[in-house]
């Protein structure tokens, strides 16, 4: 198991020499190594808990947000989630060796497409230690070795959950320095990671656009950059209300730390008058802060003049409405790109379907957008004109995700377009090669 006391070149060194044995080992081995992690997690699960408390304290000490805190902690409920998801990818079946395609070649070669393991895949991530075991399951299985470097946040969780993987994946037939750990260090380590081109095949960072600027600004290996995930849900015209505020309130508040929560609500300005004050009373009765533009302002002010205006029980609810007023805040333009990861929403009124489309070309990350409409005609050109990996009609944004797409857990979620795009899971860490058989022939 590496650590932090072996050079980041040996790390990765070590991790190239078991990618080579990785690639000729069968489905079974892989599947049986993926068994006996998932087995380990459960029989270890004290060791972990323990581990993660010295992380939560420290992360309570050095004041992290609820949301970050909420994705740093681990309980034997969470322990149980991530051992029931390296056995749904022993479930999966194993991409090395598929066929992709093949054909005869008028001359007579025999042409075929397989897929091939990418060899050594580093992953840099932040604050999620589920992610030391979804990654490394996925990496074994797909036949690639794997190098993980974990923000300091989780330092004890991630060594303690890639030591279990390592020393039950070795155990069970895989090749020492298939699973390694690089820990501590800070951007000069980063940087020695995100310059070995001989050892690693591909980086992959989930975090931030902070992370993801440092690797742009270093890296020579190649990237896929799971990164931030800036959500919108636009509301048409046509939308039916009540589908539209459980959408909403599902695609923010039911985890709102994680990539695919939205983070800007935008609403035709034809059902504005009735659905931003329905919607602004849901979100902040759920505790959410609404960053509002000026239009959204003003029907909330207009709301409270009308209630104001009327019998006792209505003034009652006016002052109530007046009290939630802390948590409706005048939104700025860096509202809009920022990924807030917390219960806080842009809200902002549009008179268009293309207006919205508009909005999220500029500002939108080209992770997840949802429309909610009954209208095929703005649903299809919402599909069309949203550039970005998964683009939802009447569903929340918080079904990106590999497990709810049937690939098992992934790595992260890809806003590129080359090479992998979305949930990155088992056939997105192989690549290709092609097998050509003759029978004497030669070029003429």
């Amino acid at each position: 198991m590496a650590t932090v006391a072996t050079p980041v070149a040996e790390i990765c060194s070590s991790a190239k020499r078991a990618s080579r044995t990785l690639a000729r080992i069968d489905s079974a081995v892989k599947d049986a190594a993926l068994e006996a992690i998932a087995t380990a997690l459960e029989h270890r699960s004290a060791e972990i808990l323990e581990a993660n408390e010295r992380d939560m304290q420290a992360g309570r000490e050095d004041e992290l947000g609820a949301a970050l805190l909420d994705r740093l902690h681990l309980d034997q409920r969470r322990i149980g989630e991530i051992a029931r998801a390296v056995r749904q990818i022993v479930a999966l079946g194993d991409p090395v060796g598929e066929l992709i395609d093949g054909r005869r070649l008028p001359n007579g070669l025999d042409v075929r497409r397989v897929r091939v393991p990418l060899g050594v895949i580093a992953v840099v991530y932040e604050a999620r230690p589920n992610v030391t075991i979804d990654a490394a399951a996925l990496c074994l299985k797909s036949g690639n070795a794997i190098v993980l470097r974990g923000s300091s946040s989780a330092e004890h969780s991630n060594a303690m959950l890639a030591q279990i993987a390592s020393e039950a994946a070795t155990a069970a037939g895989l090749p020492q320095g298939c699973v390694s750990l690089v820990a501590g260090g800070g951007r000069e380590e980063l940087t020695e990671l995100a310059t070995q081109g001989d050892s690693v095949d591909l980086i992959i960072p989930r975090g931030g656009e902070g992370l993801k600027r440092a690797l742009q600004a270093v890296a020579t290996v190649p990237v896929i950059y799971a990164a931030s995930g800036n959500c919108h849900v636009y509301v048409d015209a046509s939308a039916d209300l009540a589908r539209a505020e459980a959408i909403v309130l599902n695609a923010k508040t039911q985890r709102p730390g994680v990539c695919n929560a939205a983070e800007t609500l935008l609403v035709h300005s034809e059902i504005a008058p009735r659905f931003i004050p329905r919607i602004v009373r849901a979100l902040t009765d759920a505790g959410v802060v609404v960053r509002a533009d000026e239009r959204v302002l003003e029907l909330l002010a207009d709301e409270r003049e009308v209630a104001a205006r009327s019998d006792a029980a209505s003034e009652l609810e006016a002052e109530a409405s007046l009290s939630d007023s802390a948590l409706v805040q005048e939104a700025g333009e860096q509202d809009w790109a920022e990924e807030y990861l917390a219960l806080t929403l842009a809200v902002g009124v549009v008179d268009s379907a293309e207006q919205a489309i508009e909005h999220i070309g500029r500002y939108g990350s080209g992770h997840s957008e949802a429309i909610v409409t009954a209208d095929t005609g703005a649903a299809r050109a919402f599909q069309l004109g949203v550039d970005a990996a998964c683009v939802y009609v009447n569903a929340s944004t918080r079904f990106t995700d590999g497990g709810e797409f049937g690939m098992g857990a992934e790595i992260g979620n890809s806003t590129q377009k080359l090479h992998a795009r979305g949930p990155i899971g088992l056939r997105e860490l192989c690549t290709f090669k092609y097998l050509v058989e003759g029978d004497g022939h030669v070029r003429a």
